[in-house]
């Protein structure tokens, strides 16, 4: 049985402004296998990637539980020690911007060999060299600068870059929605080898659903600030259950009948979404629902499990959490 590499439990994280405070991660839980790709879907503004920016230390979570390989690493992230850091990284989603214009490709790769002590200088040349090879970019490229290559080029610098420290886990906080179609497919692609190659796991963020459809292993559905539904990707595609997955998923555009045959009935959205400062009682997600009750506005539902590794937070499937404890005592 594949060991769980990533525990996060209750995880939240406010932002306090003169407006209020921003519940951008409000309890969110989930867990992430070795070797396996979570796809962590949502809109802008889901919170998504303030749960990217939490894992890898970038933010201090507010409260709440992370666990990297058995080791608590949610308390104290100025603590973290090297190897942890080593171990986890993360890939951007503007290249442009997450690139020094002023240091070359060679100067961008060698840095975090050279503070994570992993080669000598003689080495670091040669792991420069590896790394390029690793990301199907010319040697020659170490020497130009991020502003003389494009886009996907510079995707490719950044995924080398995580790379360089022969981590394990990764987070890809969309890592393709800002370049071109044409370029998306090779990041792709290069990834997914990259995963097969050095046994890696990831968590790719990311807005386009159909995308997870062909690459990930689960996929989580995210909507201000807290997760809707988690199942693994055929059973959730097959078997939608929460109204906000089932309103995506019938929006994704398709090219034939057939396709559209399989999406589910066409879920009209409605209303706006509220804002993350003044998020509405009850279900947040009440106010836009086609199946909303008056329970939906007063009361928030708890996840709950509805089949294997599939669990959904709506007030719809509340009664299988009774009749699953209902059946185990019965037997």
């Amino acid at each position: 049985m594949t060991e769980e590499i990533l525990t996060v439990k209750d995880l939240k994280k406010y932002f306090l402004t003169s407006r209020g405070t921003v519940k951008a991660v409000d309890g969110v839980t989930f867990s992430i296998k070795e070797g396996e790709m979570l796809g962590l879907v949502g809109e802008s503004g889901s919170g998504k990637s303030t749960v990217a920016y939490t894992l890898v230390g970038i933010y201090q979570p507010t409260a709440g539980e992370i666990t990297f390989k058995g080791q608590d690493i949610g308390k104290d992230f100025s603590k973290r020690l090297k190897p942890l850091k080593k171990d986890i990284q993360i890939v951007f989603q503007d290249p442009g911007s997450s690139l020094n214009p002023r240091r070359s490709i060679k100067q961008i790769l060698e840095l975090p060999l050279k503070v994570h002590h992993i080669s000598s200088n003689k080495g670091i040349i040669e792991q420069v060299a590896k790394l390029l090879e690793m990301v199907e970019l010319p040697l020659d490229y170490q020497y130009k600068y991020p502003q003389a290559i494009g886009g996907g080029e510079k995707q490719m610098v950044a995924v080398a870059r995580a790379l360089a420290t022969n981590p394990s886990f990764v987070v890809l906080d969309e890592p393709t929605s800002a370049l071109d179609v044409s370029v998306q497919a090779k990041i792709i692609n290069l990834l997914m080898r990259l995963q097969q190659r050095l046994n890696l796991t990831y968590l790719f963020i990311t807005h386009d659903l159909s995308l997870m459809r062909n690459v990930a292993t689960r996929v989580a559905i995210m909507y201000l600030g807290k997760m809707c539904e988690v199942a693994c990707t055929s059973e959730f595609f097959q078997n939608p259950l929460h109204p906000y997955t089932q309103m995506l998923l019938s929006s994704i555009p398709v090219v034939s009948d057939e396709e559209e045959m399989l999406k589910p009935k066409k879920i009209l959205s409605r209303g706006e979404i509220p804002s993350p400062v003044n998020v509405p009682p009850g279900c947040s997600f009440h106010l836009r629902c086609p199946e909303g009750m008056e329970l939906c506005s007063q009361v928030d539902p708890g996840m709950v499990e509805v089949g294997e590794e599939h669990t959904v937070r709506c007030h719809l499937f509340q009664g299988a959490k009774i009749a699953a404890s209902t059946s185990q005592g019965e037997e």
